[in-house]
């Protein structure tokens, strides 16, 4: 299960790009139900997302590179391209913080996944995140590829 706050990010802190940073493309190969392929740095996967905006299903599966490249021809929509820098949070969670390049740029969204939905709820987002679009499907990632 996957429980995660997403949230629209303007002026990010200074000090972002010295945390960990991944190079991440995904596209998608169907957006209802969600199946998406993935390259995060030198690792490969293929992911099924079932519906839901704050909870849902998740289920990774990994791939060879050989099959990534080939399902890459496949996808439908365009190739996301983006840097995910790894924030810490006091109460040890992780913000992810997305900067998208080439067509997305300059959209930056921050998500932090959490334990339960408890957890979730009440959290209190550090006061540079922006607008809370947990529950708009407009910054899903799938309908993003779309655009």
């Amino acid at each position: 299960m996957e429980i995660e706050r997403k949230f629209l990010v303007e002026n990010p802190p200074e000090n972002f790009t010295s945390f960990p940073c991944r190079h991440i493309e995904q596209g998608y190969l169907n957006t209802e139900p969600v199946i998406r392929i993935r390259k995060d740095d030198s690792r490969y996967e293929l992911t099924y997302k079932s519906k839901g905006l704050m909870s849902r299903e998740e289920v990774n599966l990994p791939l060879t590179e050989d099959a990534y490249l080939h399902l890459l021809t496949k996808i439908d929509g365009r190739l996301i391209k983006k840097r995910r820098y790894l924030l810490p949070l006091e109460n040890g969670l992780t913000i992810e913080l997305d900067i998208f390049d080439e067509e997305l740029a300059p959209l930056i969204l921050a998500e932090v996944e959490f334990p339960d939905e408890e957890n979730a709820n009440s959290f209190i987002p550090p006061e540079w995140f922006g607008k809370d679009v947990t529950f708009s499907g407009e910054y899903h990632n799938s309908r993003l590829s779309k655009i």
